[in-house]
């Protein structure tokens, strides 16, 4: 397994057991970097999705073929030289898509960012109402 963070300490078997004991079985790191709540009312779809550390500027969202999807990108910081990082885990960017359909109103979609949250309110179209009619037999 390929560690996200820089190795300070001595290569230990043990080190590394302890590191997995303590990640969920079938851990996927991307699914880390931006937890989402969905939720469905009549209306819509609402996506909380967490993105701390982000400005409102370093965040893109596009709707392509029915698949949502939300990426952040930071520039990296100027570091001092001197600096020693004993553990380096923030990520300078982040991507993921989330399938929405193509049953949705695409230009109506709404963004909101705040307080590291992105609240994303997806309308949902209007059923195709399907009426009942009386098939004559040949």
């Amino acid at each position: 397994m390929m560690k996200t963070y820089l190795q300070t300490r001595p290569q230990n078997d043990i080190f590394d057991a302890l590191d997995d004991f303590f990640r969920p079985m079938f851990y996927d790191e991307k699914l880390d970097s931006m937890r989402t709540d969905i939720r469905e009312n009549e209306t819509s779809y609402l996506l909380d999705i967490e993105l701390p550390g982000f400005a409102k500027n370093e965040i893109k969202v596009s709707l392509e073929n029915g698949y949502l999807t939300v990426s952040g990108e930071k520039t990296e910081k100027e570091e001092d030289k001197n600096t020693k990082f004993l553990r380096k885990e923030c990520r300078l960017s982040c991507r993921r898509s989330y399938y929405v359909g193509e049953d949705v109103e695409q230009e109506n979609v709404r963004a909101k960012y705040e307080n590291g949250i992105l609240t994303l309110t997806v309308p949902k179209t209007q059923p195709k109402k399907i009426e009942a009619r009386t098939i004559n037999i040949d």
